[in-house]
Order: C-alpha cells, then structure tokens, then sequence
C-alpha cells in the first residue's frame, strides 16, 4: 500500500510546491544555498499541506519519532543454508528471503525505518513497529530482486541503493524502471502480465493481481505484478499485493506452488485493494500451493485492524490443516 493512499492531495501538494520553488524567479544566490533553500522551503510547505490537509497523519508522525522500535522475534541464519532444496526467511513486511537450487533471491525489499518520501535525511512516512530480521549488511549475495509495484512499502528507494551490485539482477512492473538505475546492476527487466524472465536456474513468470501501481496520483501506467517462480525441483509463488482475484487459479499445474507468498493485512478499510486473509488462503490453495509465508502485516501500521488480527484470521482459516502454515512471525526460517 501507498503510505500516503488515504489523501493523495499530500503527495501532489508536494510535488507541486518543489516544482514551484525549482521553477521561480532568478537569483544570485550560490548554487548549493538555493538548493538548500529550496529543500528547506519544500519541506515546510509538506508540513504545512500535511497539517492542513491531513493532520492525523502529521500526529502519528510525531508520536512515531518517540515510539522505540521493536527488535525482531529472531534472525535467521542464511550463511547455514545449504545449496539444495528451498530454504525462506521472512524479513519484515513483503520482504522474503528465498535461496533455491543455490540461487538467491529477494522480494519486494525495504529495510529503511520508514517508508515514504525522502527529503535528504529525513523520510516523511511510515515508522516500522519491528526492524528487519537482517540488515543488507548481514545479507549474502543476492542474485536477484522481484520487485511487484512502485508503492513506497514495496519498492524502497534508499534500500535499492544499497543493494546495486553488478551481479544483482532485477525483474520489476512495467513502467517501474525509471526509479531505479539500471546501469549499477546486471541487468534489470520489466514485465508485464504473462511475460517470462529465463535464467540459469529457471525462469520467473508476472502474472495479474488485483491492485494498482501508481506510486504517485499521476503515475497511472505503472504496473504491478505478481511472480510465479519455476526451478527444476520447485515453484514458488510471490503474490505481491493483491485484492481477492480468481487468477490464482490459472497458475494451478499438475506441479504444486510448494510455497506461496500471500499479502494478509491491510484489508480494513482497504478491501478493494487488498485481500483479507481468507481470501488470501483461498487464492494460495487455488494456485495449488502446499505451504503458505503470510506476509505484510506486523511491521507497518497501514491501516485500522489491529496488529494481531491478520495473522488470527489466517490461522483460524487453516485450523484443519495447521501444519500448512510455515513461517507465523519476522525472522522465522523455512526450510523443505
């Protein structure tokens, strides 16, 4: 979800009041003080439109600042992992970490303590209620990054950066390139719904979701992507954000999904846009899959149900079955 979804007036008043500071009358003043001056006066005008506009939002952010932020339940230890079978850590919020067939790879990455726009040191966002399991210091090699859409939460700028390396590869939405820079990793690419990526290990298939993708009000041709990921031995499924949809079900085979990836959270007053988690364990068992990573809930508070409820709800949906349920809290590892 877009951190600032629930008045986009926000984000445009931004955008609007630094594209007037940047376009106003010439001055003699040196080059790094006018930048200076228009950082400054482009961050008090987002203050000022927020507290106006928004003032709920301005309230959180300054209990945010004195709320502590929680250390993860447990760290997961992937130098341990081995290169067979399917090993999966949950990070916090979208952000898994998955290691197949030797092959390393990372969903939807954000390790930043907020998420939403960043105005040189400061980011006017979100607070994390738990830190990442790991660091990207304390991360291995990644091999490659899926990233479903541009929404602040999913697609963290700062923590993108950090990540380029040339022996990185990403596959990302449509229309989601321009955020990144392409030339610092090995190589990046688009897809679109029904589009496959072929590498060494197998391949990487998007697929439709029910969601949107613009990261700003105006963006409205990014897009936004679900993965279905196929090795030789395994098929891993990665929901992104999604409201309930039936296209789950076009992704059943012979094959089972050995693990699905489902968005739980988010759902209230969020429905049209983001499933509940009985939607999200009917979609998974409607791709075929046998064990189920709930994921993006307990680490943001994006909406009104209370922190615990997502995973309650998820778990009474599989009371018969359990077991099926392979990773409950931040920083758990599953291994199969």
């Amino acid at each position: 979800m877009h951190p600032f979804t629930r008045d986009a007036r926000v984000t445009e008043t931004f955008y609007t009041s630094i594209a007037l500071n940047r376009t106003g009358r010439q001055t003699r003043t040196p080059y790094w003080t006018r930048r200076t001056m228009v950082a400054t006066a482009g961050f008090a005008g987002l203050a000022a439109a927020m507290y106006s506009m928004y003032p709920s939002f301005w309230s959180r952010y300054l209990n945010d600042v004195k709320r502590p932020m929680s250390g993860p339940p447990a760290a997961p230890d992937p130098s341990g992992w081995p290169d067979t079978g399917l090993h999966a850590a949950w990070l916090g919020h979208a952000t898994v970490l998955l290691k197949c067939g030797g092959i390393t790879i990372l969903t939807d990455p954000i390790f930043s303590d907020r998420a939403g726009i960043s105005l040189g040191p400061v980011t006017l966002g979100v607070k994390r209620l738990v830190a990442p399991a790991l660091q990207i210091s304390e991360l291995p090699k990644i091999d490659l990054v899926l990233l479903s859409h541009a929404h602040m939460d999913h697609f963290d700028i700062p923590s993108l950066r950090r990540l380029e390396s040339r022996r990185t590869s990403v596959i990302t939405a449509k229309g989601t390139s321009d955020l990144l820079r392409p030339e610092r990793y090995a190589r990046v690419r688009e897809l679109r719904w029904g589009e496959k990526a072929r590498f060494q290990f197998g391949t990487v298939q998007a697929f439709e979701v029910n969601h949107w993708g613009s990261r700003l009000r105006s963006d409205r041709w990014r897009g936004y992507n679900g993965y279905l990921i196929e090795t030789q031995h395994h098929r891993i499924l990665f929901a992104g954000d999604t409201a309930y949809t039936k296209n789950f079900r076009f992704l059943k085979t012979a094959r089972p999904v050995d693990l699905a990836i489902m968005p739980i959270g988010c759902y209230n007053p969020w429905r049209r846009n983001h499933c509940t988690p009985e939607e999200a364990w009917r979609m998974g068992n409607d791709a075929g899959a046998h064990y189920f990573l709930p994921v993006h809930h307990r680490t943001f508070t994006l909406s009104n149900e209370p922190h615990w409820e997502p995973l309650a709800r998820f778990v009474e949906s599989a009371r018969h079955e359990m077991e099926r349920i392979a990773i409950h809290s931040i920083g758990q590892e599953l291994h199969l």
